[in-house]
């Protein structure tokens, strides 16, 4: 029998985002589709009429404490360590004066108010888990990444995911009640490589907002963009860093140009560098600057969603060259506007992308080959229109609603302590 009370509705969820605010724009710092999971399913839940709180630490001395996201959803900012932007190595150091802070703006309410918490990335699930002690109720955790899975897919393992952090995903994963994977090879991934409890996890995709992420005008977005109407043009969205291997199109536009100098060609490079401490940079532009394609190269600045979407519709091709994702929300929101993609066949992205129907799936890293696979949907018309009308119908299956109702069913699983799986969302 669970020590949880079973049979009480849930009312209102703590969701912990210890890294990064959900008010921060996705592609930019250490934002990224982990911001949009938050953001979408709170508003999913505030929608079902429960009351959701996310705890984020604060990053300036003049946040408000508390900021409405939408309604029903409210942002509680938690002085943690110094308000400078801290580079992701340093927040270990500052998680128990997280819990502690999350504690203080809880005193006074039973439970925190909260009928359960759910932590998205390590970080947040070991500061969870000291809030799960305190507050006696069932912790639910999303890892998004891993690292021992993140570090085995870079050529050079990133030194910021060390030992330290595996152990820290050890940790949360013998502590949390429910465990939240996007795909089943995440799922197999806690499993196998971190000791989780199968009968703890469960799979959930996650969704794309149609509303926004929509077919539209391929002209106008063109010339909002100032995008010629001849050129071919492949874009990219992330935060550039490694794992997210945008070098990889920087050389393959080169061999693509080369074989092709008739044509004109562009690279929309959408987003910033990744991290949030004062030194941080990217060499992309010295990359194509060496190769030659410097004016080829169109840097952008990360892009509200309505904005991204314009962005995408003018494209021909959206390019996810990824080392690994643990999903890939930007693939399935590019296949919503109707823009095939062309993506490595890691992670979660051989169920984003349908191989071959809505995009292609590249198998490793070699620019020649990439090349040779964005030559194939750039310059064949029919191919790519054909690609991109499937890439819709695709991407209607998957809905942040549908991630909702999943992540309820997991949120009473907890609460009932109940070790079943919850079917996927989607498959």
């Amino acid at each position: 029998m669970s020590v949880f009370d079973v049979g009480r509705r849930i009312r209102r969820v703590g969701l912990v985002s210890m890294h990064t605010s959900p008010l921060a724009q996705p592609g930019d710092g250490d934002a990224g589709g982990l911001n949009t999971y938050v953001t979408q399913t709170a508003g999913q839940l505030a929608a079902r009429g429960i009351e959701v709180e996310i705890l984020t630490r604060a990053t300036r001395s003049d946040q408000p404490s508390t900021a409405s996201l939408v309604p029903g959803v409210l942002v509680r900012h938690v002085p943690a360590g110094p308000f400078d932007a801290l580079d992701k190595r340093d927040l270990p150091g500052q998680l128990c004066a997280f819990a502690a802070g999350a504690v203080r703006l809880a005193a006074g309410r039973e439970r925190a108010g909260y009928d359960v918490v759910h932590t998205h990335y390590w970080l947040s699930g070991l500061a969870g888990e000291q809030l799960r002690a305190r507050w006696g109720i069932p912790l639910v955790h999303s890892p998004h990444t891993l690292a021992a899975v993140k570090n085995a897919a870079l050529p050079e393992p990133d030194s910021s995911d060390a030992d330290d952090r595996v152990l820290g995903e050890r940790r949360i994963v013998g502590a949390a009640d429910r465990l939240v994977a996007n795909t089943a090879d995440e799922a197999r991934a806690l499993v196998e490589v971190y000791g989780a409890d199968p009968t703890a996890v469960d799979v959930v995709p996650p969704g794309v907002d149609t509303a926004v992420f929509a077919p539209g005008d391929r002209l106008a977005a063109r010339a909002a963009l100032g995008i010629g109407v001849d050129e071919h043009v492949v874009a990219f969205a992330g935060r550039i860093q490694p794992l997210k291997a945008p070098e990889v199109l920087v050389r393959a536009l080169a061999a693509v140009a080369t074989r092709h100098p008739g044509r004109r060609w562009r690279l929309l490079v959408i987003g910033g560098p990744s991290g949030t401490a004062p030194d941080r940079g990217h060499r992309l532009a010295e990359l194509a600057v060496a190769l030659g394609v410097a004016d080829l190269v169109d840097f952008r600045p990360a892009m509200p969603a309505a904005d991204l979407a314009t962005a995408f519709r003018a494209a021909d091709v959206v390019a996810v060259p990824s080392r690994h994702e643990s999903f890939g929300l930007v693939a399935l929101e590019a296949q919503a506007c109707g823009i095939p993609v062309v993506a490595a066949a890691v992670g979660g992205l051989p169920i984003a992308v349908a191989d071959r129907r809505t995009g292609l799936l590249v198998p490793g890293h070699d620019p020649a080959i990439w090349a040779d696979r964005l030559a194939d949907v750039l310059l064949d018309p029919e191919r790519r229109a054909r690609l991109g009308a499937q890439a819709t119908v695709h991407a209607a299956r998957f809905s942040w609603s549908a991630t909702t109702d999943a992540l309820l069913e997991a949120y009473h699983r907890a609460l009932a302590g109940v070790r079943a799986p919850v079917p996927a969302a989607a498959s």
